[in-house]
């Protein structure tokens, strides 16, 4: 028999604030930017057929030596001085990334570390495409629960360290860079209901080739074999490690698919979409893009994130980076209503009405 409980109290709970809202904004482009017709240098293609399949005219790349922690640190810093935050006030960090190289540990507590803000819970977040909508939804329940007051949210990929240029279907598609946001309290409502889920039965549709495990046995079994005097097939390994993508499923899928998810956000959010001030889907592919406006209707005039063309898809960071350049460039109102959406490997999604900052 169970013993009777010997604390008759209640616990206490964290308050935490009835609204919360994105203070600021910044974005990292790394230096080097890849044409088109470079990738053509690689795979068996033409600058014709990669726009009109997918809207890319070219995308950055990371240096060799340049890291998501690196490309997070930049873009942190201007997000941090537009929000008025410094370091020291953050009470989390959280990174949205699939290409952080290391298995553990995460991204984020180094990056922390380098800000100024050591101590802070930080953590790393595996939702891909989606994973800076997600990092925003979780950083806005953290400030609206009391368990933080001030979140950084990264969503930063080096994609070009996992992309097989001679691939001629993901060759052409990836870039790298860091988009962050500051997130904090709101005296009302500024980050509207998050509508998110994930369909695990097309999970294989874009993956890295083999798992990590894989790899170490095949290393295992040709070092015994070989040892002492033969090495490691580095270009086999260089293939088992970078991305696969389908990617005419994954295309369909998003056309069709996610149109409704944008749609439930907006309702979420009890608005129409004639309230929407800018539109900044994932840049995932321009006729991605086109679909989705036609589909949900959107008015003509209202300016929508086309980044794709000049940085390719940048994964989590697409959606950050397309938001600072657009509130840099006055192509979208500061304090004006976004419709932003990311989808992408998992399969995974995720669409919230925020209001900029």
């Amino acid at each position: 028999m169970a013993s009777a409980p010997k604390g008759t109290g209640s616990l206490n709970a964290a308050p935490g604030a009835r609204y919360a809202r994105i203070m600021g904004v910044g974005g990292y482009r790394p230096e080097r930017v890849i044409t088109n017709e470079e990738v053509c240098t690689w795979i068996d293609s033409s600058d014709e057929w990669i726009r009109e399949r997918s809207g890319i005219v070219s995308r950055r790349w990371a240096a060799p030596d340049e890291t998501v922690v690196d490309m997070s640190e930049a873009a942190a810093k201007p997000a941090l001085e537009a929000a008025g935050v410094t370091p020291d006030q953050l009470s989390a960090v959280i990174v949205a990334t699939v290409t952080h190289p290391y298995q553990t540990p995460a991204a984020a507590p180094l990056l922390a570390t380098r800000l100024g803000a050591n101590g802070v819970p930080a953590f790393d977040i595996s939702a891909a495409c989606a994973g800076y909508c997600h990092a925003i939804s979780i950083a806005s329940d953290m400030v609206r629960g009391g368990s933080a007051e001030r979140v950084l949210v990264i969503g930063v990929e080096k994609l070009s360290a996992f992309t097989d240029e001679h691939d001629r279907g993901t060759a052409f598609i990836f870039g790298d860079g860091a988009g962050a946001a500051v997130v904090g309290p709101s005296d009302h409502a500024a980050i509207g209901p998050t509508v998110w889920g994930s369909d695990g039965t097309h999970w294989e549709t874009i993956m890295q080739k083999e798992p990590w495990t894989d790899v170490r046995r095949e290393w295992q079994a040709e070092a015994a074999a070989q040892a002492p005097t033969s090495a490691i097939d580095p270009a086999k390994t260089y293939a088992a490690t970078s991305l696969a993508m389908a990617g005419p499923s994954v295309f369909r899928w998003a056309v069709w698919q996610m149109a409704p998810v944008a749609q439930q956000a907006i309702d979420a959010a009890g608005i129409t979409a004639d309230d929407l001030d800018v539109f900044i889907p994932h840049q995932a592919n321009m006729r991605i893009i086109d679909a989705m406006i036609k589909q949900l209707k959107l008015p003509a005039d209202i300016p929508v994130a086309r980044d794709i063309a000049e940085t390719g898809n940048t994964s989590a960071a697409s959606i950050p980076l397309a938001t600072e350049r657009m509130l840099r460039e006055g192509e979208a109102p500061h304090g004006g209503l976004a419709l932003q959406i990311g989808f992408g490997a998992g399969l995974a999604y995720a669409a919230q009405v925020v209001e900029l900052p």
